[in-house]
């Protein structure tokens, strides 16, 4: 698979992971939308504001990854892919298959 195959791989599958962290947010929040429970002093587990703001977090983290995979995207498109941003070497093939979106060689990151 080349760089293009991954990183449109990577952001495919990221898309379909915020559209399932989304579709879960909205299933809570319409779910708690009519509730009065209090769940803040359940003692049976976490509360729903607490479960609202770990998918909420992983949205955020979703998003800021499909921004990086812009990003490589953009440096493919420029000639820059694969280039270390910091000292201007090669990034290893094995750095990039392991992580597509990374900015920079081993010994910089």
């Amino acid at each position: 698979m080349d760089a293009r195959e991954r990183l449109e791989a990577d952001r495919a599958a990221a898309e379909g992971r915020l559209a399932a962290l989304r579709r879960d947010f909205t299933g809570m929040v319409d779910a708690s939308r009519d509730s009065n429970a209090d769940d803040e002093h359940d003692p049976e587990g976490s509360t729903i504001a607490f479960e609202r703001q770990q998918v909420d977090t992983l949205v955020r983290q979703t998003e800021q990854h499909l921004v990086e995979v812009g990003a490589a995207l953009a440096r493919l498109e420029a000639g820059e892919y694969g280039v270390c941003e910091r000292c201007g070497r090669p990034v290893p093939e094995a750095r990039l298959e392991a992580r597509p979106m990374a900015r920079t060689c081993v010994t910089c990151a």
